[in-house]
C-alpha cells in the first residue's frame, strides 16, 4: 500500500508561455504537468514522465523519501518537464518545508540553471523567494528554495474575479519596484506569468523563480528589462479584468476576442480605474498610446515605477458600517434622555395624567384585576404554609430521610470543554497536514485538517498504524463525550479516543488510556465514554478511512478529513 501526497503551492510553473517578448521554448505545456508521484511498496518507485525537448536528458529517477545531501527529504513530485523535475521536500535540519528543483548534471541547462540560482541568491531581496542552496553533487543538479505554505497564487487569485483597483495598485507598485531592484544588480526574471507572484496572509506579494524559471526553460532574451516591463503590464491588466491581454486563453483566463487587437482595461469591463487602466496600456508593447492621452511608453521596470508615483495613491476602501437603529422612547420610559433642556428660569410644564378608568369598560377591568390580585394572594399563603410544614417534618428527629435537592439519578448537565491548542500525532512516516490542525477547533465547519491518499484501505495498517491530533485542554478535566465532524463518508471511517500523557508523539496509543472508539460511515461521528476519564491531552486516532473521489486538494483514494471537533465533560 502507499500514500499519495496532496498539492500545496506551485514549486515550478507549468504554465503556457504566452506572446510576450521572450518566448518560451516548444517543451513548455499550458496548465500544470499532470504527472504525479505515486510510491508502492512492492516497487519502491516513483513513475517517471519522458522527456517532452528532443535531446533532452532523462529525469533523474528518485521518489518520494529519497535524501539530498542527508538533508533535503523529497516529499512530493509537482512537476516533471523537458528533463528537469520540482518537488515540495523537508529540510530535515531545520525542521521546514522547502521547494526543489533536480535536472541531471549532464543536462544541457543544468550549468545556467546553476549560475542563474546563484546569482539569485546573492540578491537577498524579501520581496522574492529566497534561493537557499544551488548544488551539484552524484551527477545531480538541485536548487532548494523557499516554499511558502500561506501564500496564494495570482492564478488562484484572479479565478475568483479582477482584484479590486486598490490590490491591483499595491500589486503592480510592489512588483514593479521589485523586478527594478533586481535588474539594477543584473538579474532578469524573463517568465513572469501569473503563477510567479504570490499574495502572502500579510497581502505582500513575493516574486518566485527569478532568473531560475528562465534558465530552467531555456528562455533568453535581448532586451530583458524590456520583457520583464511588458510581463507586469500583463499582470496589472488581467488583476483589472480577469482577461489575458492576449488573442491565446492563458494561465486560466480568456484572451481578447481574435481581430480586435490590444484595447485599453476600461474598454473590457466597466469600472475599472482610469489611471491604472493607462497604466497597463503604456506597459504593454503598443508604443503607450491610450485612447486619451499620448504618454511614452514604460519600457524598463524603472520607469513603471516613475509612472506609479505620478499617479495619486489610491487608497483603500472605507470600510461600511451599518447604522444603529434610531433611539425609540417609550412612555414607560423615565428620566430626562432625549428630552430638551429648559432654560434657566423657565417654568417645565408638566405633562397631564391620563384620564381615570369610568368607562363601563374601565370597570371591569378594574374588578378583574382586583380578583386576579386575591386569588394570587390566597395561593401564595397556601404554598409558603405547605412549605413551612414540609420543613418542620423534616426537622423532625424521628424522619431519618434526608433530601439532595435533586433525584441522584438525574444525569449531570454536561460542560463544553475548550481547546487550547492540537498538534499532528506522527507515529510512523511522515506528517498529513500540519498547518491545518487549528481549523479542527476554530468553529468553522468549512476549514479541515486532511490526511494524504492512500492507494490501499480502509485499513491503515501495517503502511501506517494510524492518523490523527492530539489535543491540549489546558489542564486535567474529565473527558465523556468527543464530537467530530468528517469531510468524507462512505465505508468506513473508525476512530479511536485515547488520553495522553503529553503531546509527544513517541508514546503509542496501545500504551495509553482508551476512552472510546466509534465506526460510521457518515460525516459526524459521536464517542461517548462509559465514564469521564480526568485528563489534560486527547488523542483522536483514526485507523480506518473510506474511499473518496478526487477533489481539489487531492486524488482519489482512502482518505479523510477532520472539520470540528468538541469535547464536554
Amino acid at each position: 500500500m502507499a500514500e499519495r501526497s496532496t498539492a500545496a503551492v506551485d514549486v515550478a510553473d507549468n504554465s503556457g508561455d504566452e506572446p510576450l517578448t521572450a518566448k518560451a521554448d516548444e517543451a513548455t505545456a499550458d496548465g500544470v504537468a499532470q504527472t504525479r508521484e505515486r510510491e508502492t511498496a512492492e516497487e519502491g518507485a516513483a513513475e517517471t514522465g519522458e522527456p517532452t525537448g528532443p535531446g533532452a536528458a532523462s529525469p533523474p529517477e528518485l521518489h518520494s523519501g529519497h535524501k539530498l545531501a542527508r538533508r533535503y527529504r523529497l516529499e512530493e513530485c509537482v512537476t516533471r518537464l523537458d528533463g528537469f523535475s520540482s518537488w515540495r521536500a523537508v529540510d530535515e535540519k531545520l525542521r521546514r518545508a522547502v521547494g526543489v528543483h533536480l535536472l541531471p548534471a549532464d543536462h544541457p541547462r543544468a550549468r545556467s540553471v546553476l549560475a542563474a540560482a546563484r546569482s539569485s541568491a546573492l540578491l537577498g531581496d524579501p520581496r522574492f523567494v529566497h534561493v537557499l542552496d544551488a548544488v551539484e553533487e552524484n551527477d545531480l543538479v538541485y536548487v532548494v528554495h523557499e516554499w511558502l505554505p500561506d501564500a496564494t497564487e495570482l492564478t488562484a487569485l484572479l479565478a475568483a474575479g479582477p482584484l479590486e483597483a486598490h490590490d491591483a495598485y499595491q500589486l503592480v507598485s510592489q512588483v514593479a519596484q521589485a523586478m527594478a531592484a533586481a535588474h539594477r544588480e543584473g538579474l532578469a526574471h524573463l517568465r513572469l506569468t501569473p503563477s510567479a507572484v504570490l499574495r502572502t496572509s500579510s497581502g505582500q506579494y513575493r516574486i518566485r523563480g527569478l532568473a531560475v524559471n528562465a534558465a530552467l526553460r531555456g528562455i533568453s532574451s535581448d532586451t530583458p528589462q524590456r520583457t520583464d516591463t511588458e510581463a507586469v503590464g500583463a499582470l496589472l491588466y488581467a488583476s483589472l479584468t480577469q482577461r489575458w491581454p492576449y488573442e491565446d486563453d492563458a494561465y486560466g483566463l480568456s484572451g481578447l476576442p481574435k481581430g480586435i487587437g490590444l484595447i485599453a482595461p476600461d474598454q473590457v469591463r466597466a469600472g475599472v480605474h482610469r489611471g491604472l487602466s493607462e497604466l497597463a496600456m503604456r506597459a504593454l508593447v503598443n508604443e503607450g498610446a491610450t485612447a486619451s492621452r499620448q504618454d511614452p511608453p514604460c519600457t524598463t521596470p524603472e520607469e513603471l515605477v516613475k509612472a506609479i508615483g505620478e499617479m495619486p495613491r489610491i487608497r483603500p476602501p472605507e470600510p461600511v458600517f451599518t447604522a444603529p437603529p434610531e433611539y425609540q422612547r417609550t412612555t414607560y420610559q423615565q428620566g430626562t434622555y432625549g428630552r430638551t433642556a429648559p432654560r434657566p428660569g423657565a417654568t417645565q410644564p408638566l405633562p397631564a395624567p391620563p384620564p381615570p378608568l369610568q368607562s363601563r369598560t374601565g370597570k371591569a377591568l378594574k374588578w378583574t384585576v382586583s380578583a386576579l390580585l386575591i386569588a394570587a394572594l390566597g395561593l401564595g399563603s397556601w404554598q409558603l404554609a405547605d412549605a413551612l410544614m414540609d420543613r418542620g417534618n423534616s426537622d423532625d428527629p424521628g424522619n431519618s430521610e434526608t433530601s439532595d435537592g435533586g433525584d441522584k439519578n438525574d444525569p449531570k448537565p454536561t460542560q463544553a470543554i475548550k481547546i487550547a491548542r492540537g498538534e499532528e500525532y506522527v507515529l510512523k512516516g511522515d506528517a498529513q497536514d500540519l498547518q491545518g490542525v487549528p481549523n479542527t477547533y476554530d468553529g468553522d465547519d468549512s476549514t479541515y485538517w486532511r490526511t494524504n491518499s492512500f492507494i490501499g484501505g480502509p485499513k491503515l495498517a501495517p503502511y501506517k498504524p494510524g492518523v490523527g491530533i492530539v489535543y491540549d485542554l489546558g489542564k486535567e478535566q474529565d473527558v465523556s463525550t468527543a464530537s467530530i465532524g468528517l469531510r468524507y463518508p462512505g465505508d468506513h471511517t473508525t476512530i479511536e479516543l485515547y488520553a495522553a500523557d503529553s503531546m509527544s508523539s513517541s508514546t503509542p496509543p496501545s500504551s495509553m488510556k482508551k476512552i472510546g472508539t466509534v465506526t460510521t460511515t457518515g460525516k459526524s461521528a459521536k464517542i461517548k465514554a462509559k465514564k469521564p476519564v480526568a485528563t489534560q491531552y486527547v488523542l483522536v486516532w483514526l485507523t480506518d478511512v473510506p474511499s473518496s473521489p478526487r477533489d481539489e486538494y487531492s486524488s482519489a483514494g482512502y482518505k479523510q478529513a477532520i472539520t470540528d471537533v468538541k469535547f464536554t465533560g
